[in-house]
């Protein structure tokens, strides 16, 4: 090898991003490029003069010495990561690539700065840990409150059985009693479901199946009959170009649930609620467009808390802010998505769009 090719090498050692290392089988550095040093915050001094092992996370000792001693046995190391400690005390996440070469006692190395990719799957991990949690949390919940409910629900279901309406003369009382009963028997229905599904499997598993559009409207509507009926609340639908979806049923009926029960509760005041409903396909992709007139808001300044948890928009004293939160849950969590506009006072629509 001439003079040239030996001052290559160098500057190539010299300038590698890399941490390039060379280590005698006595644990101790023989030579090391600059970003060693700039990386661990020590100087070529002191990290000659300490076996390499000084410096390695406590942690990770043993199980770096455990690959090291493999490394004696001329077995190659390869993307093996461990945390080295800065002198500053920071911890750096190393991967290393270890070569031995038995005839002249040393080991050539090669190592990575993953910190920044340590950082984010750690970020990551401890996301998916909180989103499990709450997810839990929001089954049992769910699964509390539907149990406790189902109760009291029957309950009422027995004062109408109890109730004699042979006795009654009057149509419209007739019909009213109809119209409770209804609802009532719809609400136990829905509790049942709701439990037996939370009893049988865990809430990230979520079952879809063909959804009939313009059916599970109608079970929707059913069960706010009464609301919509006082309200004076007019609701026209057209699912004429898209008339099924693939879709988990109860995730469906409760998105319809919150988008309508939110349309009729803020409402302009002296206005009767508008809505409007349908169906299309844009672009290979099933659609549903949810729209109304009521007081609407505006999108800039709560487009980015619009679908947070407990986020209130009006002083509406029965607002949760729960209702969106969950339609945009039911939406995303089956790989779909939910688009808003909004003008104050001109009303709102929805666009939400199914994976097919």
């Amino acid at each position: 090898m001439n003079t040239s090719d030996t001052f290559n090498l160098e500057l190539f050692f010299d300038l590698s991003a890399d941490l390039l290392c060379i280590t005698g089988y006595d644990g101790y550095f023989k030579k090391i490029n600059p970003i060693v040093s700039k990386t661990l915050g020590y100087s070529n001094e002191e990290l000659y003069s300490r076996p390499v092992s000084s410096f390695i996370h406590p942690e990770d000792r043993n199980i770096t010495a455990g690959n090291r001693s493999n490394l004696l046995k001329n077995i190659p190391l390869l993307n093996f990561e461990n945390r080295y400690v800065t002198k500053d005390g920071e911890i750096v996440w190393l991967s290393w690539t270890s070569i031995p070469v038995e005839s002249e006692q040393v080991v050539f190395a090669i190592a990575k700065n993953i910190t920044h990719k340590k950082k984010i799957e750690e970020d990551r991990n401890t996301l998916i840990e909180n989103l499990t949690r709450i997810n839990h949390d929001l089954k049992q919940l769910t699964y509390t409150t539907s149990h406790d409910l189902r109760s009291p629900v029957s309950n009422l279901i027995s004062v109408f059985q109890l109730l004699d309406t042979s006795k009654i003369q009057d149509d419209e009382t007739l019909e009213f009693i109809g119209m409770l009963k209804a609802a009532t028997e719809n609400l136990k229905d829905t509790l049942n479901k709701y439990v037996d599904e939370l009893s049988q499997k865990d809430v990230l598993t979520i079952q879809t199946e063909e959804l009939d559009l313009q059916s599970c409207f109608h079970v929707v509507k059913q069960s706010l009959n009464t609301l919509i009926l006082n309200s004076r609340t007019t609701i026209d639908t057209d699912f004429s170009e898209v008339k099924k979806i693939k879709f988990n049923r109860g995730y469906f009926e409760s998105i319809l649930l919150n988008l309508i029960t939110n349309s009729i509760k803020y409402v302009k005041t002296e206005c009767n609620p508008v809505i409007t409903i349908y169906s299309r396909e844009v672009n290979g992709v099933n659609q549903l467009i949810f729209k109304d007139e009521g007081l609407g808001f505006d999108i800039d300044k709560v487009k980015d808390r619009i679908f947070g948890l407990n986020q209130k928009f009006h002083g509406h004293t029965d607002s949760k802010g729960i209702g969106l939160y969950l339609v945009h849950n039911h939406v995303t969590s089956l790989g779909g998505q939910i688009t808003i506009e909004s003008k104050v006072n001109e009303g709102t629509m929805f666009v939400i769009s199914f994976r097919n």
